[in-house]
């Protein structure tokens, strides 16, 4: 019965449609939050996670969506400097947009600009702290940087969020056997 509950208010919140502001603000990520969280079912996880991201991606704004999406399209395409240009419009228009702030994290990291990564990670997190993708992509520097206590906190974190994010939990497992015993 539990489980149908949660299917069918599931339901109700992706049929909604966005809100004309829509981002980190949109009153229905609480709810999405509490199901990601509380869900067993790996599908369903992965639709939440996805309806997250949605509503995440949408400023509601013209100005700001039509850089989002051509950015995400260039970044898709391996053009990453128009993908930093358009999301340098975007947080430019938009400075209080968790996901411009993401997005150009993801893009400073593609293109190995670690600290700039790191700043827009913390932007982002400022912004909304329950973004597990940008605590993932934390943990992906400090691996590639070989701090793996820092990067076992930031998977650490992504999972308190969202414990069925893929790759997250092996990480964990290989970073504690990693620094178990030292000093993080």
């Amino acid at each position: 019965m539990r489980r149908v509950l949660k299917s069918l208010c599931l339901a109700v919140l992706v049929s909604l449609p966005l809100p004309a502001v829509a981002g980190q603000g949109d009153a229905r990520l609480d709810d999405l939050f509490a199901l990601l969280k509380a869900t067993t079912d790996e599908v369903q996880a992965h639709i939440i996670e996805q309806v997250i991201w949605r509503v995440w991606i949408e400023n509601g704004t013209d100005a700001v969506d039509g850089p989002m999406a051509d950015g995400i399209t260039a970044m898709a395409g391996g053009d990453y400097a128009r993908a930093l240009a358009s999301f340098e419009t975007v947080v430019e228009l938009a400075p209080n947009f968790a996901e411009g702030w993401n997005k150009r994290a993801t893009v400073h990291f593609l293109m190995g600009n670690y600290d700039a990564s790191v700043v827009d990670i913390e932007r982002t997190l400022n912004l909304e702290p329950r973004h597990f993708g940008a605590l993932s992509g934390l943990g992906l520097i400090y691996l590639d940087i070989g701090n793996d206590g820092a990067a076992l906190k930031a998977f650490e974190g992504a999972l308190a969020i969202h414990p069925h994010m893929p790759g997250a939990r092996e990480r964990v497992r290989t970073l504690r056997a990693k620094v178990k015993g030292k000093a993080i």
